[in-house]
């Protein structure tokens, strides 16, 4: 088999920075085990495969190592990947998913995930969780479908943040996000999921479907500007918009090839 294989930067209008990952277009799915070694081959953070299933296109996300069931970052470089390499007709792609649908709007200055919102529930600061911030003080925790969420105080923190990696890993959940209200930006993150082979995610889409509505609501504003501070760094544009989320941001195509298997 030979197909298109692409590397792109999302969520970053600078080469090596933002979150890289690989598309791989397919005419049909492989077997799991297959994909899985091809994102284990490819080594970033998410590797998103795309295949036209009935007359639907349909998109699924590896990590090194396992499948998730969203990706945002993979999934707006898939769309740029359609948009301006694939001869892809119209200004918006649907994609369906292990999460719905998943609609990605082409507005030719960035693009936008229309992801459903996460419903969050705050959680008491149990002994368990505070030995994972032994810095700072964490004044909210807060549980969304897949992750944890911390809330710091500033910025300073986030940038300063030391994780517990062997701890986070045992956590009963994909992974932590951790926030604050940003200087430039209306909030900060980072996200830390080791479970899923990534101790440190560069720009978490997904993250921001938690996000979004948590600080829409303190904030008392829909339209949010956001940035994550890993060290490759992301910037992000967020909307709440009822009960889906609206992220925006621009890709780079880093280089296109072909995958021999």
């Amino acid at each position: 088999m030979r197909t298109h294989i692409y590397y792109v930067n999302a969520f970053t209008d600078k080469f090596f920075k933002g979150n890289p990952a690989t598309i791989v277009k397919l005419k049909k799915w492989l077997d799991d085990d297959l994909m899985q070694k091809i994102a284990a081959e490819n080594n970033l953070s998410e590797t998103a495969f795309i295949a036209p299933i009935e007359d639907q296109l349909h998109i699924r996300w590896f990590t090194p190592t396992t499948e998730v069931d969203l990706c945002g970052h993979a999934t707006l470089a898939a769309a740029h990947i359609l948009f301006n390499h694939e001869d892809f007709e119209g200004d918006q792609v649907l994609f369906h998913s292990k999460s719905g649908i998943l609609k990605v709007y082409n507005n030719f200055e960035n693009l936008t995930l229309d992801f459903p919102a996460d419903s969050i529930q705050e959680v008491k600061k149990i002994p368990e969780l505070i030995k994972l911030d032994a810095q700072h003080v964490v004044q909210e925790m807060y549980k969304g479908k897949t992750d944890l969420m911390f809330v710091l105080n500033k910025q300073q923190e986030i940038e300063e943040y030391l994780p517990n990696i062997a701890l986070i890993r045992q956590l009963n959940y994909r992974g932590l996000i951790i926030t604050a209200p940003g200087e430039s930006a209306d909030f900060v993150s980072r996200f830390f999921g080791p479970k899923t082979g990534i101790n440190e995610d560069p720009v978490t889409g997904s993250a921001h479907t938690t996000l979004t509505p948590f600080w829409a609501n303190r904030l008392k504003k829909n339209k949010l500007t956001a940035a994550q501070l890993s060290k490759r760094g992301g910037n992000l544009t967020c909307e709440l918009k009822g009960n889906r989320v609206l992220i925006g941001g621009t890709c780079l195509t880093y280089f296109k090839g072909e995958l021999f298997i």
